[in-house]
């Protein structure tokens, strides 16, 4: 018997059936497409991620203040206030630190603002000209802040789209006077949209010039004055490595620090928090589909079933198929190849359910769908294998029917 005629022959048996044929389908359909769009999803998750970090900043290193130790007890990070303007100046070097190309010292405090009537509350940045390019954000309305600003203490402020939206709903932003803990300053600029990163609303944000936030600022005990973090631009992407090992070791001596062991800072580059997203992602990724690969065993077991039943319902047929001189190994590949098909069409119309989730998902889930085509080629595949493997025991069974007793039992 060919391959054609074994094939024809699995369609009508399966036609025949069509009823259980297709609930066996659709068990396989409902597992291949919750595991196309979970992956998707992963996918789609990792890739936002990856885009909002990497928009943050590009060839950047973020020092902040480190954990300290004192009498045995450490400080969370980010708790205690060892970073200064001086130290931000050397980090500038380019003699001490040729492969650092921008530095941004930053100080950062909630503060209430108020425009009018309209009344917001905001973390606003006192920073240098340098912040905007090593953060990689643009001023789409307006200018930006210039070094002159900050050498006259110019109260002049750039504001964030949501920040513009609530406290300028129905007017441009730009010239207009906004009132920062009851200080007044003129916006100048608003910056582009940015959204969220992992731990902030990156359009909820104002930007003033360092030196008139330590005077706004220098009321709130003993370290105000003292700098939130430094952001450091790296010249190039290969160099990142040589700008950490250097702004490493200046800060060392100017601290009077022996080793890094006993560091009183943190330096962290911009592809840690990237990787680290990557790797919560793809695990999450992994748990998603692991669930999803349960349906993928229930429609499994569907198969086995339907196989299964067909043998006990086809004995008549087998016995007489083999009377007339059906090997064993004629009939194993009959039902292989029934099982095959079902796997086959359960893979195909679970891909098809799949890409159509893709395009619908998203606008309910708030969520992007990223279609991997490596997922859809492998999904369709363990379908198949799925309907192979599942198949294997139905199909030996009939196989190994005696032809006497298969008659005899019809």
């Amino acid at each position: 018997m060919s391959w054609i005629e074994l094939v024809r022959g699995a369609l009508d048996g399966l036609v025949e059936r069509r009823s259980r044929s297709a609930l066996t389908v659709l068990g396989l359909l409902i597992g291949i497409a919750a595991v196309i769009l979970t992956v998707g999803l992963g996918e789609g998750a990792q890739a936002q991620v990856g885009s909002a970090i990497s928009a943050l900043g590009t060839n950047m290193l973020i020092v902040t203040p480190g954990s300290t130790s004192t009498g045995g007890v450490s400080g969370g990070l980010g708790s205690a206030s060892t970073l200064t303007l001086a130290d931000a100046a050397a980090l500038g070097s380019t003699t001490d630190c040729p492969q650092i190309s921008r530095v941004a010292p930053v100080t950062q405090h909630t503060a209430a603002l108020a425009a009018g009537v309209n009344n917001w509350t905001a973390p606003v940045v006192g920073t240098t000209s340098a912040y905007l390019s090593i953060r990689n954000r643009q001023v789409v309305l307006g200018r930006p802040l210039t070094a002159a600003d900050v050498q006259r203490q110019a109260h002049v402020a750039l504001i964030g789209t949501q920040v513009a939206q609530n406290l300028f709903p129905t007017s441009r932003a730009v010239g207009r006077s906004v009132e920062i803990d009851g200080v007044p300053f003129t916006v100048v600029g608003e910056l582009n949209p940015a959204g969220s990163s992992a731990n902030a609303n990156e359009d909820n944000l104002v930007v003033i010039p360092i030196s008139v936030a330590e005077g706004l600022f220098g009321s709130r005990g003993p370290n105000a004055q003292s700098l939130s973090q430094i952001l450091l631009s790296a010249t190039s992407s290969g160099n990142m490595s040589s700008a950490y090992q250097e702004a490493e070791t200046l800060l060392l001596e100017l601290h009077q620090l022996p080793s890094s062991s006993s560091a009183d800072f943190t330096i962290t580059p911009q592809t840690s928090l990237l990787a680290t997203a990557s790797s919560v992602s793809k695990t999450m990724t992994v748990l998603l589909a692991s669930v999803a690969a349960i349906a993928l065993l229930v429609g499994g077991i569907g198969v086995m079933n339907i196989m299964l039943v067909s043998v006990s319902e086809r004995v008549q047929e087998i016995g007489l198929r083999k009377a007339l001189g059906a090997t064993p190994g004629m009939i194993l590949r009959q039902f292989l190849v029934e099982a095959t098909l079902l796997g086959l069409a359960g893979g195909l119309l679970g891909v098809g359910l799949g890409l159509v989730g893709s395009l619908v998902l998203p606008a309910l889930l708030h969520a992007p769908i990223v279609i991997s085509i490596p997922a859809v080629v492998g999904a369709v595949v363990v379908a198949v294998g799925i309907g192979l493997c599942f198949g294997v025991y139905p199909a030996a069974r009939a196989a190994h029917l005696s032809p006497i007793d298969a008659l005899r039992s019809a």
